[in-house]
């Protein structure tokens, strides 16, 4: 255990957690690293700067972000192999986790050259903590923008007997949950964590299937960022209950197997892989 000041060591990385909202979340060891080191490379300076000028912190600052990382990465490697201490800092939370910085280690790694990571605010391990889950977990990040390539990565997801981990941004957040209702089924649990440590910080936790409306309920409660946590499936079986094989006869009577199957995930909250399955079977029946 340290407690005095840890100052950077010369020709080393250091990868910093920022905070993602409240600024007094940055820790001792990360002041130090900051305010010791030769140079901060950051996501974005301008950023950063309100930050670094927080505290006071003067370092040279050069900006890294996903459009420069290759060629940024390599002058880094130049400055440390002269001996110079490099912090590297993402817009918020821990780099490397949905953020810039995994080519800048790879790059220091390859040069075997020294990288020590300081631990600290992670939007992720936030939401997780008030989650209540006791189960494994699994952190997706950001799904695909894209409707088509995002409901396949969601089908590819519901067999998993994880709880799933999802950042989402504001634009996206109704049609994101809209997907995960119809593709995991409306009897999980989701867990909204919204602006964490921020002034307008919201945990709401609910059936998938009412996730909707409670986005609906208020224009709030679709602003700024999302963490999204989505229990594990209830249980291993396929949609082969009496309710789901009622719902389903009746809609099939009507419509074809394909919308039958996604007009029953609604109602039912079952899969809807697991339900066209299901329809399938009973369309063959006699």
């Amino acid at each position: 255990m340290f407690d005095t000041p840890q100052p950077a060591r010369p020709g080393t990385l250091y990868i910093v957690a920022t905070p993602i909202g409240n600024l007094r979340d940055l820790s001792l060891h990360a002041l130090d690293i900051l305010k010791s080191v030769d140079l901060i490379a950051a996501e974005d300076t301008r950023t950063s700067q309100v930050l670094l000028a927080a505290y006071g912190i003067q370092s040279r600052l050069v900006a890294l972000h996903e459009h420069n990382e290759a060629s940024g990465a390599a002058r880094l490697v130049a400055e440390l192999r002269t001996g110079k201490s490099v912090a590297y800092i993402s817009d918020a939370g821990t780099p490397g986790i949905s953020d810039p910085g995994a080519r800048l280690v790879a790059a220091v790694r390859a040069a075997l050259l020294p990288i020590v990571p300081i631990p600290g605010p992670s939007a992720v391990a936030a939401a997780l903590s008030v989650a209540g889950l006791e189960g494994p977990w699994l952190f997706v990040g950001f799904l695909p923008a894209k409707a088509a390539a995002r409901r396949k990565a969601l089908d590819d997801l519901a067999a998993r007997p994880n709880a799933l981990v999802f950042y989402e941004a504001p634009h996206r957040i109704v049609e994101t949950i809209d997907d995960l209702l119809v593709r995991l089924g409306g009897k999980r649990t989701v867990l909204f964590a919204r602006e964490l440590t921020k002034r307008f910080e919201e945990i709401h936790t609910c059936p998938l299937a009412d996730a909707p409306a409670w986005l609906a309920a208020d224009e709030n409660h679709r602003r700024g960022e999302f963490v999204l946590v989505v229990s594990p499936p209830l249980d291993n079986k396929s949609a082969n209950d009496d309710e789901d094989c009622r719902i389903l006869e009746i809609l099939l009577e009507e419509l074809p197997v394909k919308q039958a199957a996604h007009l029953a995930a609604k109602l039912t909250g079952s899969r809807k892989n697991a339900l066209y399955d299901l329809a399938l079977k009973l369309k063959q029946e006699p």
